[in-house]
C-alpha cells in the first residue's frame, strides 16, 4: 500500500523505546544502544520530511529518566550535546526547525546551551518542526499549567467561568502546536508512560516490537500506512463521518 498524501497525520509523536535492550541482545553497553538510537532519529526525521509531516515530537528524556544510574545519565547528556551539534547542519539542510518542551532548567548547562544554539539557528526553517521532549513529564506539565492558571485567577487576569479546554491547552508547553494525530511506541511496551497525556486524547496509537535502534524509514512509513487505515471518528459514528 502506498502512502496517501491526503491522509497523512499532521503531527506524529514517538516514544523511542528499546535502546538498552537492543544493546544487551548484542552484548554491548547500553550507551551503544543510545548512540545507534540517534541514527534512527536522523533517519526518521528524514522520512518525516520526505512524507511532508508538519510536526514530529520525540520523547527524548523523561523526568523519570533522572532516576537512572548516574553513569548512564552522564553518558546520555554527553551524547545529547554531541548529537545536537552534529545534527544541526542536517536540520538546516532539510529545512527542519527545532523546538523543545519540558523542565529544561534541570538539564546540564552544556546541554541547554547546545539546545538553545540549535533552536536559534534552525528558527529560520519553514518545513518540519521537530520537538524534543526533554526532562519532560505530562503530570509535571499539567501541574505547572494548573499553578499558572491559579496565579492568573488570583491576580484577576482570568475568571473561573472562562476556563475551558482551549484555555488549559494554552497553558501547556505545547501551546501553539496541534495535538498529535499518531503516537508511535517502539520496543514492545504498550503504555503511554506519562507522555503528552492531555494532547494524546484522540491520537491513534501504534505499537511495534521493533527496538528503536532498528526503527528506520521503512518502519516509520509502515506506521503511516497503518494510520491511514484507521477511521478517526472523534465520538461520532461511521455514518456521520461518511456524510461529512
Amino acid at each position: 500500500m502506498a502512502i496517501e498524501d491526503n491522509k497523512l497525520p499532521q503531527h506524529v509523536a514517538i516514544i523511542m523505546d528499546g535502546n538498552g535492550r537492543w544493546a544487551k541482545m548484542r552484548g554491548k553497553d547500553r550507551s551503544e544502544g543510545h548512540s545507534e538510537g540517534v541514527v534512527s532519529v536522523r533517519k526518521v526525521v528524514e522520512a518525516a520530511v520526505a512524507a511532508k509531516i508538519k510536526y514530529l515530537t520525540i520523547y527524548t528524556f523523561s523526568s523519570e529518566n533522572w532516576n537512572r544510574p548516574q553513569s548512564e545519565i552522564d553518558a546520555l547528556m554527553r551524547l545529547m550535546v554531541a548529537a545536537i551539534g552534529r545534527e544541526t547542519p542536517d536540520l538546516l539542510k532539510n529545512n527542519v526547525r527545532l523546538q523543545a518542551i519540558g523542565d529544561l532548567k534541570r538539564l546540564p548547562e552544556d546541554v541547554r546551551k547546545a539546545l538553545m544554539v540549535c533552536i536559534s539557528e534552525t528558527s529560520v526553517s519553514t518545513g518540519l518542526t521537530l520537538i524534543l521532549a526533554l526532562s519532560y513529564s505530562s503530570r509535571w506539565e499539567i501541574t505547572e499549567a494548573a499553578k499558572r492558571i491559579a496565579e492568573d485567577m488570583k491576580s484577576g487576569k482570568i475568571e473561573a467561568e472562562s476556563i475551558d479546554e482551549q484555555m488549559v491547552s494554552s497553558y501547556l508547553t505545547t501551546k501553539g502546536l496541534p495535538d498529535p494525530d499518531l503516537l508511535i511506541r517502539t520496543g514492545g511496551e504498550k503504555r503511554i508512560s506519562n507522555f503528552l497525556l492531555w494532547q494524546l486524547s484522540y491520537a491513534e496509537l501504534y505499537f511495534t516490537d521493533i527496538y528503536w535502534p532498528d526503527f528506520r524509514e521503512r518502519e516509520f512509513n509502515d506506521a503511516l500506512e497503518a494510520y491511514q487505515n484507521r477511521e478517526r471518528r472523534f465520538g461520532m459514528t461511521s455514518e456521520q463521518i461518511t456524510k461529512s
